[in-house]
């Protein structure tokens, strides 16, 4: 009798569980509620009120919901990067991937378990982020159905698109304590370039295409699309939102990530044994001590 058909649903099962419950205990730690949910609709919160009522040129849109937009775009980038990574790193450190990798289906559920808790957590922090930003600040808003629709979409497909980025990071990393603050720096340096917080067309010509390769511009411009009036198309290099062409991208980035990600999460997992998580272990006490 072939196992396989039962294993796989309840390996399945058992990563939505699982997932659920790693998306509840993150709201029992006063640490992570203000560091996961809190930190960041604060911080924009407070940079919308150094900005005025200044508009960018050639739009009309409000500064304020501009740099509102960015931080949900920022938002997006950091859950599907540096928080990914970070998780990655450590469960490859404390043994939680060695020991899916011999449960049988075991690589199944963790998957399903990670991408699950990312979902539940990415709506809870986008919602936080969302609420205040609409409520207090002129010019951000959801534009109507379509716009909901927008975000959505972009949402779900930029964090597929960013995730195994992060995965692929914290895979790698040889600390993922201090291996996180490294990946931060091209994540900002990204986030400069790609029109997040002001009009990408204030950039070189050159650095205007490097940010055209990756997918946090075009997560960028899907979620001003979905959150800005359609005016401030104009200030677009294409004077049109691009839809398809966000879509198409972030697609692609996904479909490629997903494939490079589980194939250096395979050869990761098998170069590790139980001694090396044990002298991982004992290193991380180290350090923390």
């Amino acid at each position: 009798m072939n196992p396989v058909p039962k294993t796989v649903p309840n390996a399945v099962r058992a990563g939505f569980s699982r997932g659920w419950i790693e998306f509840k205990n993150s709201f029992t730690s006063p640490g992570e509620v203000i560091g996961g949910y809190l930190a960041m609709p604060l911080v924009f919160i407070v940079l919308t009120l150094f900005v005025g009522d200044d508009t960018v040129d050639g739009s009309g849109t409000p500064v304020a919901a501009m740099v509102m937009t960015g931080g949900v775009s920022v938002l997006l980038l950091m859950l599907g990067t540096a928080t990914v990574a970070q998780v990655i790193g450590s469960e490859r450190e404390d043994g939680t991937l060695l020991r899916a990798r011999v449960a049988p289906a075991g690589m199944v559920g963790y998957a399903v378990g990670k991408t699950w808790h990312l979902v539940t957590m990415s709506a809870a922090a986008l919602a936080l982020m969302l609420a205040p930003g609409l409520v207090l600040i002129d010019g951000f808003a959801v534009q109507g159905p379509t716009g909901a629709f927008t975000l959505v979409w972009v949402t779900v497909l930029s964090l597929t698109a960013l995730a195994p980025i992060g995965a692929v990071l914290g895979a790698t990393l040889s600390n993922p304590r201090t291996g996180v603050g490294l990946i931060m720096i091209p994540v900002i340096g990204l986030t400069m370039v790609s029109g997040i917080m002001s009009p990408i067309s204030v950039m070189p010509p050159w650095l205007q295409t490097v940010a055209q390769v990756f997918p946090v511009y075009w997560s960028g411009m899907g979620v001003r699309a979905a959150l800005l009036p359609e005016a401030h198309a104009a200030a677009e290099l294409a004077g049109t939102w691009q839809l398809p062409q966000v879509a198409g991208v972030l697609a692609l980035w996904a479909v490629v990530g997903f494939v490079a990600a589980q194939w250096v999460l395979r050869r990761m997992t098998r170069r590790t044994s139980g001694s090396r998580v044990q002298a991982a272990r004992e290193k991380a006490m180290q350090r923390a001590y």
